[in-house]
């Protein structure tokens, strides 16, 4: 009896000590979570061997993203739906698809001919998020610059989430894609 009250004492001493260094480690991860940058930012760049104009129509319209959107190809079922402008200023482009698209809501807020179209980017699903999407225009003699620029807040949550998935090489990688679609579109529309 003598003996079960220490090892009992001992048993207790060992679990503080294991809670107080698993509430240390927890501690320290939302530390470092809570340090990671407030805003994330994917940017691709592409010299395309069309005219400003070309190019610039195949994004300010969005009717002709189904033909060079990466996302438009893995759910090809998604429910898609326009509003607001035709194209420009005020056009809303609105999708539900399957696991891989999600649902969300472009759009456009500025646009300028052959220089830039800004879009305000909503998820839904899977997760609720809001970015900026930008694509510049830069004329370089008889090409044009593409730069795709996507920015957004990145709460708690999305912090923890960056720090085990990269998401520059993820979506970076569907940026490729899409100016490399975008491209190939302007060139068919440029020879027309």
């Amino acid at each position: 009896m003598k003996f079960v009250l220490p090892i009992i004492q001992l048993n207790k001493i060992m679990m503080i000590k294991i809670l107080i260094a698993v509430a240390i480690v927890v501690a320290v991860f939302f530390v470092i979570v809570s340090l990671q940058p407030s805003e994330g930012r994917i940017t691709r760049e592409r010299v395309m061997p069309v005219p400003g104009k070309a190019v610039f129509e195949q994004v300010n319209d969005f009717h002709k993203w189904q033909t060079w959107s990466p996302w438009a190809k893995r759910d090809p079922a998604a429910k898609n739906r326009f509003e607001g402008a035709a194209s420009g200023k005020g056009a809303i482009f609105a999708w539900e698809g399957n696991k891989e698209v999600g649902a969300g809501r472009m759009t456009i807020l500025e646009s300028r001919p052959a220089e830039l179209v800004r879009i305000k980017l909503e998820f839904f699903k899977p997760f609720a998020s809001v970015s900026d999407a930008e694509f510049a225009f830069k004329p370089e003699g008889n090409q044009t610059k593409v730069t795709w620029t996507m920015t957004g807040k990145r709460p708690f949550m999305a912090k923890m989430f960056c720090m085990f998935v990269d998401m520059d090489k993820m979506v970076g990688g569907d940026f490729e894609k899409g100016l490399a679609g975008m491209e190939s579109e302007a060139q068919k529309s440029a020879k027309m």
